[in-house]
C-alpha cells in the first residue's frame, strides 16, 4: 500500500524476484501512473518508470475511507507474509493500519515501513522526498557540493531506489527471523536514514574525529591520482588511482612523462598533494592531446585504473553494462525507438538457482480487483454491490 517510488520499487523488486505482489491502489490508481503529466504538463500516458516499479504486481482499487474498504483491506493483510507501506504514520494510524494494530492482530506478519523521516520524532509525519528528505536534509546535496558553487541535485530517484533496496534487505532478514522462531516483526527505514548510511564514510569521520574536510576540488584535489580528467575528445573520465604511491609509476609511463618521477614536487603522495594544482593542470595538458579512446588502450597496456563518464545513452551501447544483466527484453513492452534489444531496467541482483522475471506488464488500476477478491472468498454479488457503492473500482 504505497504510491510514487519508494514503497512500489521495495515491493517491485520482490515481484521480480517470484513473489506475489498485490498492489493496494485507491480508485484514481497510484499517482506515479500519472509522473509526467504532473511534471511537466506532458501528455504522455505511458510512465516508464511506473512499469520499472511495478512490473509483474496485481492491483486491487479501493476507497479506504468507506467502511467496507478498509475491511476490504484488512482481509488481504490477513493474508499476507509482509505489508510494505510508505503511507504516513498518522495516516496509518487513523485508518487502523498502523503496525502496533496490525501485528496485535497478526503476530506473523512482517510489516515492512518506509517513510521520509523515520516513525519517531518531531518530524515524522512531515512529507518528504528523494530531492529533500534523502538528498538534501541527510547531508549528500552538502557533500556533493562544491565550495561555494551552487548545491548540486542528483537524478531523481536515486534516494528512492536505495532506501527500496535497504527495505528489501530488511524485509528478508525479517522473514528468516521468522521461518526460525515463528515471529513477524516491524521493519522500517527512511529515506533520511538510507541517506545518513549513504554517506557514512563522511558521517562517521565526523562523529569520530570531531571534524570533517570540505568537498575535494578537481583542480586541487587531495589526491590528483583519484580525479575527473577531459580527454582531447571532450569526453570525461575518472581517474581512479586511490594507492597514490602504488600507481603513480604506471600513471607517468602511460602518460609519456617518466621524468615526473624525478620532479621534487611530486615525489612523495604529501608532495603531489601539496602541489595538486600544478599536477592536475600538467595532467589536463596531457590527457587532452588523445581521444578517450587512445586512452582506453594506454589505460590497459599500463593496467591504469579509470572509468569513463558515461551518459545514459552511453549505456545503451557499452559492452560491459549490457554483459551485466543490467537490461532485459519483456515480452509485454514495445522496443525503443532507436531498435535496441532489450527494453526494462533490471533489479540490480542475480541468483543462481531462483528465476527472476519480467514475464508480466504492471498492472492497470483495479485489474485484479475481482480475481483477488474472489481469493479472499468474496462472492460475486458481494463485489458487485461494492462497486456500486464505490467501494472498489
Amino acid at each position: 500500500m504505497g504510491m510514487w517510488v519508494a514503497g512500489p520499487a521495495a515491493g517491485g523488486m520482490l515481484a521480480d524476484w517470484g513473489a506475489d505482489v498485490v498492489k493496494i491502489e485507491p480508485k484514481s490508481g497510484d499517482p506515479m501512473r500519472k509522473f509526467f503529466v504532473a511534471l511537466s504538463g506532458s501528455k504522455e500516458e505511458r510512465c516508464p518508470p511506473f512499469d520499472l516499479y511495478n512490473r509483474g504486481k496485481r492491483s486491487v482499487a479501493i476507497d479506504v475511507g468507506q467502511p467496507d474498504g478498509l475491511r476490504l483491506i484488512e482481509r488481504l493483510i490477513e493474508t499476507a507474509d509482509v505489508f510494505i507501506t510508505n503511507m504516513r504514520p498518522t495516516f496509518l494510524l487513523r485508518v487502523g493500519l498502523d503496525a502496533e494494530t496490525l501485528m496485535r492482530k497478526h503476530p506473523g506478519l512482517v510489516y515492512a515501513s518506509l517513510t521520509a523521516y523515520g516513525l519517531v520524532g518531531p518530524d515524522r509525519d512531515a512529507p518528504g522526498y528523494d530531492m529533500s528528505a534523502f538528498q538534501g536534509r541527510s547531508g549528500v546535496t552538502d557533500r556533493s557540493t562544491q565550495a561555494g558553487a551552487v548545491p548540486t541535485t542528483l537524478p531523481g530517484g536515486i534516494g528512492d531506489n536505495v532506501t527500496a533496496i535497504t527495505l528489501t534487505a530488511g524485509i528478508a532478514a525479517a522473514l528468516f527471523h521468522r521461518e526460525r522462531t515463528g515471529e513477524g516483526q516491524l521493519v522500517s527505514t527512511s529515506l533520511l536514514r538510507a541517506a545518513i548510511f549513504s554517506i557514512g564514510m563522511d558521517v562517521s569521520t565526523r562523529l569520530a574525529l570531531g571534524r570533517i574536510s570540505n568537498p575535494s576540488s578537481r583542480s586541487k584535489p587531495r589526491n590528483p591520482l583519484f580525479n575527473l580528467y577531459k580527454t582531447g575528445d571532450e569526453k570525461w573520465f575518472w581517474l581512479v588511482c586511490t594507492e597514490s604511491e602504488r600507481h603513480w609509476p604506471k600513471v607517468i609511463r602511460a602518460l609519456g612523462v617518466p621524468e615526473w618521477g624525478e620532479d621534487s614536487r611530486y615525489l612523495t603522495p604529501r608532495d603531489r598533494r601539496r602541489n595538486s594544482a600544478a599536477l592536475v593542470a600538467a595532467m589536463d595538458d596531457a590527457f587532452a592531446r588523445r581521444t578517450k579512446a587512445e586512452w582506453a588502450d594506454i589505460f590497459r597496456d599500463h593496467d591504469v585504473w579509470w572509468a569513463p563518464i558515461n551518459s545514459v545513452n552511453d549505456l545503451m551501447h557499452d559492452p560491459q553494462v549490457i554483459a551485466s544483466g543490467a537490461f532485459a527484453t519483456a515480452p509485454w513492452n514495445q522496443a525503443q525507438p532507436d531498435g535496441l534489444s532489450f527494453n526494462q531496467v533490471t533489479t540490480p541482483v542475480d541468483f543462481s538457482r531462483t528465476a527472476v522475471s519480467l514475464s508480466t506488464p504492471p498492472p492497470a488500476v483495479g485489474a485484479h480487483t475481482d480475481s483477488v477478491l474472489a481469493e479472499l472468498g468474496i462472492s460475486s454479488d458481494e463485489i458487485t454491490r461494492m462497486r456500486q457503492a464505490g467501494v472498489i473500482a
